[in-house]
């Protein structure tokens, strides 16, 4: 038995070995199989590639061989960003020979013999009635926004250094003037207090306002403690007063001027950013040539704002502009370095033109500056909705009636303040001053504002000294206390509209479009027409806002302002890519776009894609559809441009991935006007053609002020 037992197991032993041959041999072949596939693929994907490879060396080669007459063409298009930059020109000229003929007694402010005149006129008025002093400052208010106009819309190539510098000074000292005249008319409002007495509590309170100013006015003429607190009912702005003061001869003013003329002009006066588009080695001559007329004006070296030494002080604390220079060291050196070229790129510099380049000291002094927590940076929070002047003055002597005369003393001291917490007492701690302010109407506030008071000498927005603050959101009111008398601005996070979440540009029939920027907070509708746009609508949850400034036809300069101002900024500043996360792109390619979808903007709609953050630095990514009429509906295809080729995708917005595959039956061009000719109707083309060059340029404009290729 023990011997068939074992023979069972020897055959067992041969068969598994059996089995595991077999086994062995078939994946033997079965990878040999495989193997053999793989190469079938290999060799088909390798001639699939060459294949494609072939087909896009002949779409490059077609690309090349066409590239000089596209750009020929394309630059013959281009020519119409030079004649409306001739227009302009022409139009300021113009405007100021309009004026010279208009002779109604108002000065060009940027004949400086005509401003001083009128200024030192003023000066010598006496007529210090408040109504008058508003309306004289309506004026003032116009003159200084004409300088700052010309001072943003000028080409540099148009305005001489000189000039530069004399137009901020005339801005400084018209608003010195200005503020001057309000105290003179708030010390003649003063003086004849009790005729405003209040029957309730015998103290003298009064509201005086029109569109660019509100004066408050509370005088102590009774001294009673109970009546230590008061609220202007007209403005719901109010005050509590800690004892002391209510047992004095004090008045109190809150001072809101709807514009800020605290804050350094530099804040005021930053152009749009000035793309720099690098000459790149590769270009041809004649596409160089073609890149840098329309952006003449885009030549500029970016500076900081600088701090002001002892001297460039003006009389009154404010800045003078002698400490204003202008950097005008050209960027046009070509022999730079990878890592200049590479920083250049990076910033897509802007420099606002009232700045000089900091010595290495001042800088050390402005990086200690900024490591205070409690200074505001002006270039993260902007103030928003004015500026409010909290003071409490000594009330000066009462104008007495005996019999038919009015006699009131004089004494030759103008304004003055009534020190709060007083001097002697340094170390004591003193109760704080309780203030209320209403909101405006006018302003935006997305988010909680950020409550500084402004220091006079260290010439900036500073936090401390405010405490215990609470804001109504219902009343729109925010109640706060502080230390001692300040001015007090509201500042908004300049950046908190950015990144956009979409954007769109559509033609709207002949020769007018619609820019559509949509930010987290609200939508913001902008018509172009022509050489001028005109704010359509903001819309906040479903809801219209600003009223105010909706409907009105103005330039693109003066809608940047007038939306910055009310606290919706989609305008982008020269250091705005360290505050916000922005999808970086190349000057080249952003520039070219933007000048291009300008130069069609009449016959064909643009708009955001989501594979524009994909596409790496060097190309933008965006929706285009043909749109002839207002109402069509939009078939959209996406297009790739990096500035010297353009192509269509053969993705959609839905798409899984991104792929820079082509569409079918598509090529290459090295302009985008080309790409989209491919498939665009003749109508199309001839709208294009024939669109008027200012329209072109506002568009541009817009486009070169949102960044909406990079900040969304």
């Amino acid at each position: 038995a023990n011997v068939k037992s074992s023979g069972k197991k020897k055959v067992s032993k041969a068969e598994q070995l059996r089995l595991q041959k077999e086994e062995e041999e078939r994946r033997l072949k079965e990878e040999e199989e495989a193997q053999f596939q793989a190469q079938q693929e290999e060799a088909a994907r390798l001639e699939k590639e060459r294949i494609e490879q072939e087909h896009m060396e002949k779409l490059e080669a077609k690309d090349q061989e066409r590239r000089e007459s596209e750009l020929a063409e394309l630059h013959s298009l281009e020519q119409k960003f030079l004649s409306a930059q001739q227009w302009k020109t022409d139009y300021r000229a113009y405007a100021k020979w309009e004026h010279y003929l208009s002779c109604d007694g108002s000065p060009d402010p940027t004949v400086l013999q005509e401003i001083n005149t009128f200024m030192s006129l003023w000066r010598e008025d006496q007529n210090e009635d408040v109504q008058l002093v508003m309306e004289k400052g309506e004026q003032v208010l116009n003159l200084i926004e004409k300088l700052q106009f010309l001072l943003l819309d000028t080409p540099p190539s148009e305005i001489t250094e000189k000039e530069t510098v004399q137009y901020q000074e005339s801005i400084l000292e018209l608003q010195n003037l200005l503020h001057q005249k309000y105290n003179g008319a708030t010390e003649h409002l003063l003086k004849t207090a009790n005729m405003y007495e209040d029957s309730e509590t015998g103290n003298m309170h009064a509201v005086v306002k029109d569109k660019n100013v509100t004066f408050c006015i509370w005088a102590n003429l009774k001294k009673k403690v109970r009546f230590k607190n008061h609220v202007f009912c007209d403005v719901q702005h109010g005050f509590d007063l800690p004892k002391s003061l209510a047992m004095s001869s004090v008045a109190v003013r809150i001072l809101h001027t709807h514009y800020d003329h605290v804050s350094p002009l530099w804040l005021h006066c930053q152009s749009v950013p000035r793309l720099e588009v690098l000459d790149s080695k590769e270009l041809t001559q004649h596409s160089k040539d073609n890149v840098e007329e329309p952006e003449e004006e885009e030549k500029k070296a970016r500076e900081e704002p600088s701090m002001p030494t002892e001297e460039e002080m003006s009389s009154d604390g404010r800045k003078s502009a002698i400490s204003f220079k202008e950097n005008s060291n050209s960027i046009a050196d070509i022999n730079e370095t990878e890592e200049e070229i590479e920083k250049k790129s990076e910033i897509l510099d802007v420099p606002s033109r009232v700045q000089h380049p900091l010595t290495q000291e001042e800088m050390n002094e402005k990086e200690e500056a900024i490591t205070d927590e409690n200074v505001v940076d002006l270039q993260q929070f902007v103030p928003v909705g004015g500026v409010y002047h909290i003071d409490a003055l000594q009330l000066p002597p009462q104008v007495k009636q005996i019999k038919d005369w009015s006699m009131v003393e004089l004494r030759d001291v103008g304004l003055e303040a009534y020190p709060y917490p007083p001097e002697e007492a340094e170390d004591a701690t003193h109760p704080a001053i309780q203030i209320t302010l209403r909101l405006s109407d006018n302003v935006m506030y997305f988010e909680d504002p950020v409550i500084a008071r402004w220091d006079p000498a260290g010439q900036q927005w500073r936090t401390d000294g405010i405490s215990n603050i609470t804001y109504e959101t219902q009343d729109k009111s925010v109640t706060f206390e502080m230390s001692a008398f300040y001015t007090i601005a509201l500042l908004q996070d300049a950046h908190l509209n950015m990144p956009y979440q979409a954007w769109e540009l559509q033609p709207m029939g002949m020769e007018e479009a619609l820019l559509t920027v949509t930010t987290v907070f609200a939508t913001i509708h902008i018509q172009i027409k022509g050489n001028q746009c005109m704010l359509s609508s903001v819309a906040v949850e479903e809801k219209d806002v600003l009223s105010h400034v909706t409907g009105k036809w103005i330039s693109p300069v003066d809608l940047r302002a007038v939306l910055k101002k009310a606290g919706v900024n989609i305008f982008p500043g020269a250091y705005s890519h360290k505050y916000v996360s922005v999808n970086k792109k190349s000057p080249l390619a952003e520039v070219r776009a933007y000048q291009q979808m300008a130069l069609v903007a009449s016959a064909f709609a643009f708009a955001w894609s989501k594979w524009n953050l994909e596409a790496g630095q060097e190309q933008v990514v965006f929706k285009v559809s043909e749109h002839l009429k207002a109402d069509s509906v939009k078939n959209w295809s996406l297009y790739m441009f990096n500035g010297q080729k353009a192509q269509k995708l053969k993705i959609t917005e839905t798409s899984e991935a991104f792929s820079e595959e082509l569409e079918e039956d598509s090529e290459f061009h090295s302009t985008l006007y080309h790409m989209l000719k491919d498939f665009a109707s003749k109508e199309a083309i001839d709208k294009v053609e024939t669109a008027s060059f200012l329209f072109i340029d506002v568009v541009y404009q817009l486009l070169l002020a949102t960044r909406v290729l990079t900040y969304s």
